[in-house]
């Protein structure tokens, strides 16, 4: 069955519906970008800063409403700087949770395989005490770095697909 691809960058992408959503949300000083590089792939990249009670940078991108079928694994072909992310994902773009999934990069391009079942419900950092993800449909994605220390990174995106 071909896998339904959600993301797919190269040298002709726009990432202008791509938004920035730091801790300054919450008074924190964290900053982050998010564009193109010069060989087509998303590059997220910035500084998480601890100040003020801060502590994380986020990157997100609403979709038109996407139903996953009985799709079971989300694969993303990224390379990290060797830092953890998190994968997030929202069945309603309005709903206050993300379904969360933690992975660590390697410095490598590599693709990252998510069992879309073993994704938690998270609000603000705490796992709630609902269902895991259960792939019905999916209206946004996200990446989130919050490793609990002051750092800069960088994460290239290639793809994101759906198998």
């Amino acid at each position: 069955m071909d896998p339904i691809v959600l993301v797919d960058f190269n040298k002709t992408s726009n990432s202008d519906d791509w938004n920035i959503v730091n801790d300054v949300v919450m008074g924190g000083r964290s900053n982050s970008q998010f564009g193109m590089d010069s060989d087509g792939h998303g590059r997220f990249t910035g500084a998480v800063s601890l100040e003020n009670n801060g502590g994380f940078c986020s990157v997100q991108h609403n979709l038109v409403a996407k139903s996953l079928g009985n799709k079971k694994i989300f694969s993303i072909r990224i390379k990290g700087d060797g830092k953890q992310y998190q994968f997030r994902v929202k069945s309603n773009r309005n709903d206050y949770y993300s379904y969360v999934y933690q992975f660590q990069t390697s410095k490598q391009w590599e693709v990252i395989e998510i069992p879309i079942s073993e994704m938690y419900a998270s609000f603000r950092g705490n796992k709630l005490n609902i269902p895991n993800y259960d792939g019905a449909k999916i209206e946004q994605l996200a990446f989130l770095i919050a490793n609990y220390k002051q750092e800069s990174f960088e994460l290239l995106i290639d793809k994101i697909e759906v198998k």
